[in-house]
């Protein structure tokens, strides 16, 4: 397969080191570099992910740069040579403490750092180091509501919330919401879900599942054209339910190993000869009338 890329992705490319891959109901392989022999100008837009940012969490062996890895990430984005439509950010916003008051404290020493994104359309929606411990509350206060939907150049968008019951679960409300608003799509309309928790069984070892999650593909499989994005696993990682491709994003705190690569779930430790190694951020882009995207992966601080 020959991957096409157009001017704008090769100035972000130049700009930033970044690696594309290809997604659409099917994936191709990493590729780095651009075709611009085969370059086309897209009716298209983009949007950039960025994931598990556990503000407030320290340990200097998984991340000496704790409290500086979100401040860098931001100025990355703000240094894209062309600016993304919106930005999401998939869960765990926060790290998570029982103390309600440093909760708070943390969700708003986050949301004066990302209020310094240059694009000022920020989609947000809980991890369960966010709200698991208080079904969300504090994070409702701060930001609204932890499922919603929006509409975007012809893209439908649903922001799931698979975090806020402890028990990892969407809930019977919640998978009614999603049946009733996919009824009121256009079969073949353009449908991507932003949810924290991989929809599939990854690794439940590892609490990587959402409990109900076969529930909700059943929903979203009446769809022809879906795409998930999530975080959670703090790495990339892409997979297909059927016709769905998921695709998990890397972390802004420190990486995490393969699924089921060792005894048991612990931060990579931080490698001093390559800081910042395994995490990152990546840009997305909606190509014209086609269900497909390509997929941009930017390192937080170039090497």
């Amino acid at each position: 397969m020959t991957m096409t890329i157009n001017r704008r992705d090769f100035l972000k490319l130049a700009g930033m080191g970044g690696v594309v891959f290809a997604s659409g109901l099917g994936y191709s392989a990493v590729r780095n570099g651009a075709n611009l022999s085969e370059a086309a100008d897209y009716r298209d837009f983009y949007f950039a992910q960025l994931s598990d940012t556990h503000w407030g969490f320290t340990g200097p062996e998984a991340n000496p740069d704790a409290a500086g890895t979100l401040p860098k990430a931001v100025a990355a984005v703000n240094e894209l040579k062309v600016q993304p439509d919106f930005i999401v950010f998939t869960g765990d916003l926060t790290h998570a403490t029982e103390d309600p008051k440093e909760r708070r404290r943390r969700l708003g020493e986050f949301k004066e750092i990302v209020g310094q994104l240059k694009v000022k359309e920020v989609r947000l929606m809980p991890g369960e180091h966010d709200g698991s411990l208080d079904h969300s509350k504090a994070f409702q206060e701060f930001f609204g509501a932890t499922h919603y939907t929006f509409d975007h150049k012809g893209v439908h968008f649903i922001v799931l919330d698979n975090v806020s019951d402890p028990r990892a679960r969407l809930g019977d409300a919640q998978l009614q919401w999603l049946d009733a608003d996919l009824k009121k799509q256009n079969p073949n309309s353009k449908i991507v879900v932003f949810t924290h928790r991989p929809l599939f069984d990854l690794y439940p070892q590892w609490d990587w599942t959402t409990a109900d999650a076969s529930q909700a593909i059943k929903i979203l499989s009446q769809h022809p054209n879906v795409t998930v994005f999530y975080g959670h696993i703090h790495q990339e990682h892409h997979h297909m339910t059927g016709r769905i491709a998921h695709h998990a994003a890397k972390s802004l705190i420190f990486p995490l190993p393969a699924p089921g690569s060792q005894p048991k779930r612990a931060p990579v430790p931080w490698n001093a000869a390559s800081p910042y190694k395994g995490l990152g951020f990546r840009e997305i882009e909606a190509e014209g009338d086609e269900a497909q995207y390509k997929i941009i992966e930017y390192p937080v601080v170039r090497s």
